[in-house]
C-alpha cells in the first residue's frame, strides 16, 4: 500500500510515516517496481504498537531503543519486557493521577448542585 494509504489506515501522517522511517522506529519499508514505498500489513501492525507506546507518553528515545532491540533478535527479549514492564508502571502511575484529578473535578462539579 502507498503511504498515504498507510497513514489512513494508521491514523498517522505522512510526515511522521516518513520521520519514523528516518530515524530506524520503522524497519526498511519495501519499495515498488516504481521506487515508491509500500507498506504492509506486518508494518501497519508494528505503526499500531507504536502509537500505542506514544500515546502512552513513551518517549522516542526509548521507543526507538526498544525497536533496535526487537531488531537485535529474540536473545534480546528480556530487555524488551523488561522496558514495557518500567513503563506500564508509569503508564499506571499517571492513570492513578489522572483518577485522582477526575476525583477533585467531580467533586467540584458536585458542590455547584442545581445551579446551572
Amino acid at each position: 500500500m502507498t503511504i498515504q494509504e498507510a497513514a489512513q489506515r494508521s491514523g498517522l501522517t505522512a510526515h511522521t510515516l516518513r520521520y519514523y522511517e528516518r530515524i530506524g522506529l520503522i524497519p526498511s519499508v519495501g519499495r515498488n517496481v516504481s521506487g515508491h514505498r509500500d507498506y504492509v500489513e506486518r508494518d501497519l501492525e508494528w505503526l499500531r504498537f507504536l502509537t500505542k507506546l506514544r500515546t502512552t507518553g513513551m518517549p522516542i528515545a526509548d521507543m526507538c531503543r526498544y525497536t533496535d532491540l526487537s531488531r537485535q533478535g529474540p536473545h534480546t527479549a528480556p530487555e524488551r519486557k523488561a522496558m514495557l514492564e518500567r513503563h506500564r508502571e508509569r503508564v499506571e502511575a499517571r492513570i492513578a493521577e489522572l483518577t485522582q484529578d477526575l476525583s477533585v473535578l467531580n467533586h467540584k462539579i458536585d458542590s455547584y448542585g442545581g445551579h446551572a
